[in-house]
């Protein structure tokens, strides 16, 4: 009983804290990327709301770890039919928020009722009591859930970074809340829409819409028992701090600036499109996307000349009109920060092949050679279609300049001799190395990444152990 009083007592202070504090609810947009437009507006949670939505998820947590393994993956089936059927209206909601062409935006839609119908399958034999030999005469460890679990989300990926995450906590019989980036507030909702339209009971999975600072106050609350965060650095320090200091788990996706690395002895083609795929797939807007290309002298030229050729057939158009094959950044502000990017380093010595110009959020698919380690087009994550070059002489050279980065999420080495390139993996600090081809979240693999790529691991077996209680049991 006291743990119970004590827990009543810190929900009691914790509103009375926050209503002290008297915020106020406000306003946020979305602004269509490609025309600039608002396209809805939305009024965010008070801290009273947040609070009963809270508390809603919770209650609704002590009825929803109960359910059997049956249920809860006839219910995930049906999200997964739920997002099939309705895949295009989805997607236009994507590419209409965050500018991502309609045809990814499918994909994507497509790719979260995948991993849906995974961890549906999965989920029973990854959480099985795991039986281990000792001098008991039973002994095991059994995988049970933690409560309320908190997603802050980006807008990048603005379905797949949420089922990715949703899918595996709900399956093990946590509750879930969704903190979602603003600029995608429509796409969070349709999200919550999503599980009540399969049948999910009420308040399974909540969105909340939270400006930041309402948002870190969430991980504070006593019924939130830990947080997952995909985004910035700047955000993962913010929310891990506030995390450790309330002893709650954190799983943290950030950044990444993955090298393409391209040895002598690759099939040029087959490297160039793999290249190519790495970098403008969602504009470049990708944690995983290559964005440091490390070739071989001997292709050197070649490659450029190769890749310059398929970057000059992209075209830009409205994102939702189906003829576009790259979109807008997102935001106005994320393409003057690549502007920056590129004129500072174009000052420094780089060599502009290709691109250059930004109009709004629109910035042209850019290729720099003659990129150096000094260059911000090197040593800063590059969140947009640039592709800056480096000329490298060996393994051996590439794996000192992939490693010379702060982040550490994921390689790809292209090659000819993939077994030479298999011993000298443990060389790589990277939470993934894929060889001929590009880095890629697949929901039967762990994902994550180590440095400030952030901690943790979400898909497979792993992803849903995240967020679970790993009891032992012992019997003598």
């Amino acid at each position: 009983m006291g743990v119970y009083f004590d827990v009543i007592a810190r929900v009691i202070c914790f509103k009375l804290r926050n209503l002290a504090q008297n915020f106020s609810t406000m306003e946020v947009a979305s602004i269509n990327p490609w025309t600039l437009e608002e396209i809805e507006r939305f009024e965010t949670h008070s801290v009273e709301e947040t609070d009963r939505i809270i508390t809603a998820v919770n209650d609704r947590y002590s009825l929803w770890k109960k359910t059997s393994f049956e249920e809860r993956t006839r219910l995930l089936h049906k999200v997964s039919d739920v997002l099939t059927s309705n895949n295009r209206k989805y997607a236009e909601h994507i590419s209409l928020e965050m500018g991502k062409p309609i045809a990814e935006a499918i994909a994507e839609v497509e790719k979260c009722a995948w991993v849906c119908r995974y961890y549906a399958d999965q989920s029973k034999t990854f959480l099985a009591p795991k039986v281990i030999e000792t001098d008991a005469s039973k002994s095991y460890v059994s995988y049970e859930p933690l409560g309320v679990i908190y997603a802050i989300m980006p807008w990048n990926f603005p379905f797949w970074q949420v089922f990715r995450f949703a899918a595996p906590t709900l399956m093990a019989g946590n509750t879930a809340i969704l903190k979602h980036a603003p600029n995608v507030t429509r796409c969070a909702l349709d999200i919550e829409e999503i599980f009540a339209e399969a049948g999910y009971p009420e308040n399974a999975f909540r969105t909340l819409i939270l400006d930041n600072d309402h948002a870190s106050k969430v991980i504070e609350h006593p019924l939130v028992r830990a947080v997952s965060l995909t985004g910035s650095e700047r955000a993962g320090v913010a929310v891990a701090s506030t995390a450790g200091k309330m002893l709650k788990p954190s799983l943290l996706e950030l950044g990444g600036s993955n090298a393409v690395i391209v040895l002598a002895d690759a099939d040029l083609d087959a490297a160039v499109d793999t290249g190519f795929r790495a970098r403008f797939l969602n504009t470049g807007q990708s944690c995983i996307a290559g964005k440091r290309f490390m070739i071989a002298t001997e292709l050197y030229d070649a490659y450029i000349e190769k890749f310059k050729a398929k970057v000059e057939g992209l075209k830009f158009a409205d994102p939702i009109s189906g003829d576009a094959n790259i979109g807008p950044l997102a935001r106005v502000d994320l393409a003057e920060g690549i502007e920056r990017q590129v004129d500072a380093s174009i000052a420094q010595g780089a060599v502009l092949v290709l691109g250059g110009k930004r109009d709004g959020a629109k910035y042209t698919p850019t290729i720099l050679r003659d990129v150096t380690p000094e260059m911000p087009a090197f040593g800063e994550e590059t969140f947009g279609p640039v592709a800056p070059f480096i000329r490298i002489k060996d393994l051996d050279e590439a794996i000192e300049l992939s490693n010379r980065s702060a982040f550490g999420l994921g390689v790809t080495i292209c090659t000819g001799d993939a077994e030479a390139v298999l011993a000298r993996v443990h060389d790589f600090e990277e939470g993934a190395v894929f060889i001929n081809e590009l880095v890629k979240s697949d929901p039967r693999l762990p994902f994550g990444g180590i440095k400030k790529s952030g901690y943790g691991r979400e898909l497979a077996a792993d992803g849903i152990h995240e967020f679970v209680n790993a009891k032992t049991v012992y019997v003598k």
